[in-house]
């Protein structure tokens, strides 16, 4: 293989590691989250208005609770996986 063949795989490489950063900081960022959070948001709404229920406006800020729980719980639960598996596995 020749430097130059080697140099051209370092540089895809490097582009891929650029692309997956840019990926997980978008899957991360609050403006993702927000942005769904919203979509949830007036999808309930919509819904619970179709369908007569009191108060919807508040009542529609449950699932967009949820959401943002899950979104903020499940990073601090992942590492703790992660560590447990990481040591159960160096135990084998």
């Amino acid at each position: 293989m020749s430097t130059e063949q080697l140099n051209d795989q370092i540089q895809e490489i490097l582009e891929r590691n650029r692309r997956v950063t840019v990926d997980k900081a978008w899957e991360t960022s609050w403006t993702r989250t927000g942005t769904i959070a919203l979509i949830i948001y007036l999808a309930a709404v919509l819904f619970m208005w179709q369908i007569e229920v009191d108060q919807f406006l508040n009542n529609a800020l449950i699932p967009v609770l949820g959401y943002l729980l899950s979104t903020q719980t499940l990073p601090p639960l992942k590492r703790w996986w992660l560590k447990k598996y990481h040591k159960e596995t160096s135990k084998e």
